[in-house]
């Protein structure tokens, strides 16, 4: 079964992949959409997630396959700039280990990425939390909790909780896992491709640790902080989020600057 892609700008001459978080679905980058117009734009829903709910098994890497397979066969040239947030930017990761030749540029942001097998303790810990999370995740405080830490606005809290009731259980415990333990892919150092390393500066610990691991082994990237915004910074501040992808597809230095 193929994913759901939204498409747009047929006839310009660059494409861009944008790839969305978990639990979540590609309406979180309809402010990108309307921004980049003179882009050729594709926004899959990854497996699922949203209109690509009924694609299972999911694997960062199966994933990866999929966006790699959409690249070749309807970007400009069979290569495209990538943009990815969260699961998207593991994605676009597991991309650049695998397929670097179909990448021009990318920007990742909020990448989890481990260097090391976690404790069994913490494997332990992680089926507790997901056993206790799955029978609420679709309860209005729990989705609140989600909407409060990301800031999400009014606006867009319905698709939100409409993103979060289409994912099934089974669906749901296999994105975590693999989101959580996500691992360092063994070639990254290959992947001679412009990448932006970014996190916001209310990121999670984790992501910034990620960032600089990522940093020290992409030998082409480059890493920048958004201030004042946290994980989905691309809607808390989407122009600010539009100005820096820009400046980045255009080649503009934002080499270890605090982005504002």
């Amino acid at each position: 079964m193929s994913l759901y892609i939204k498409e747009t700008g047929k006839n310009n001459d660059e494409t861009i992949v944008f790839l969305h978080g978990d639990g979540i679905a590609g309406w979180m980058w309809d402010e990108q959409l309307k921004a980049f117009g003179d882009y050729h734009c594709i926004i899959p829903d990854l497996p699922g997630h949203g209109k690509s709910a009924e694609v299972k098994s999911f694997s960062v890497q199966s994933a990866a396959d999929m966006v790699i397979d959409i690249i070749k066969n309807k970007a400009k040239n069979g290569r495209a700039h990538l943009v990815g947030l969260s699961l998207g930017a593991q994605i676009v990761v597991q991309i650049l280990n695998t397929a670097p030749e179909v990448v021009n540029h990318a920007l990742i942001s909020g990448a989890i990425v481990r260097n090391s097998r976690p404790t069994e303790s913490f494997l332990e810990l992680l089926d507790n939390l997901i056993a206790l999370y799955l029978p609420d995740k679709n309860k209005t405080i729990r989705i609140m909790s989600y909407v409060r830490s990301y800031n999400i606005p009014k606006n867009l809290r319905s698709k939100f909780k409409e993103s979060t009731y289409v994912i099934e259980p089974y669906s749901l415990d296999k994105i975590l896992r693999e989101t959580i333990l996500f691992k360092m892919p063994d070639n990254l150092e290959h992947a001679d491709v412009p990448v932006l390393v970014m996190t916001g500066e209310k990121d999670y610990r984790i992501v910034n640790e990620s960032a600089l691991n990522l940093l020290n082994v992409l030998p082409n990237s480059k890493g920048a902080m958004a201030l004042k915004v946290g994980h989905l910074w691309n809607i808390e501040n989407p122009k600010l989020f539009n100005n820096v992808l820009r400046s980045w597809l255009k080649d503009t230095n934002l080499s270890g600057v605090l982005i504002s």
